[in-house]
Order: C-alpha cells, then structure tokens, then sequence
C-alpha cells in the first residue's frame, strides 16, 4: 500500500475559517496538500514536508483528521492520513507539483474539491 499524508490547512479568514486547496495540473484536480512519505520519513514528518513543498507554508500539527484509502491511476492502493494544520510561517508559493492555491470558505472548497474523499474532510471544520 502507498503511504501518504497531508493536511488540511486552515486558517481564519474575515468571515469564518478558511482553507487552503490546490490544483496540480498533473491531475487537473483541485485537493488538499499532500504526497507520498519518503523512506522511514514518519507520517507526520511526510504531512508538515508536503504541505511545504506544495504550498510554501510551514504549518503546526493539530489533531489527526480521518484517513483516507482508495486506488489511484496505476491501480494500487494508497492510504492517505491527514491532520489539521495552521500556518506558522511562510507564505503561500507554488514550489512544487502545484500551479494554483488557494484560500476558501469550506462551502466553496465543497464546490471546488475533485474528490468526494476530500469533501468529507470539510465536515472536521
């Protein structure tokens, strides 16, 4: 099984919370960060390294959030873990695998997210 992890990004924006979703033209999806781990890399390293890699921000871990499972493109199965997040650094730069990001309400990230999967991790808001 693949193993990866993310996170949903959230921060409080002028009229309630926000979160940060991303498009990877590779996909032509919307989503949040996220990505495989590397190596003995622990899924907490592999969720706080890709959220920067995609996005620029270094972001706090805050309390695990339901995973994730399904097969992807090549037919094999990927686990997915995730936490909540908030942003402690940095600032929102496309770096890697990713050309657009942004902040949203969680209504408009419902509208915008590819994935049932990841519709379901706006409900831990």
């Amino acid at each position: 099984m693949i193993r990866a992890a993310g996170g949903l990004v959230v921060r409080q924006g002028r009229d309630g919370p926000e979160v940060l979703i991303v498009h990877r033209p590779r996909y032509h999806d919307w989503s949040f960060p996220k990505g495989k781990a590397h190596g003995d890399e622990t899924d907490e390293e592999c969720a706080v390294r890709e959220v920067e890699e995609e996005t620029g921000l270094v972001c706090e871990l805050g309390e695990e959030l339901p995973p994730t499972e399904y097969v992807d493109g090549s037919g094999r199965p990927k686990r997915v873990r995730y936490w909540r997040m908030r942003p402690v650094g940095g600032r929102v730069e496309l770096l890697h695998e990713v050309d657009e990001a942004r902040w949203v309400t969680p209504a408009e990230a419902r509208r915008l997210l590819s994935y049932e999967r990841d519709r379901a991790l706006l409900d831990t808001i």
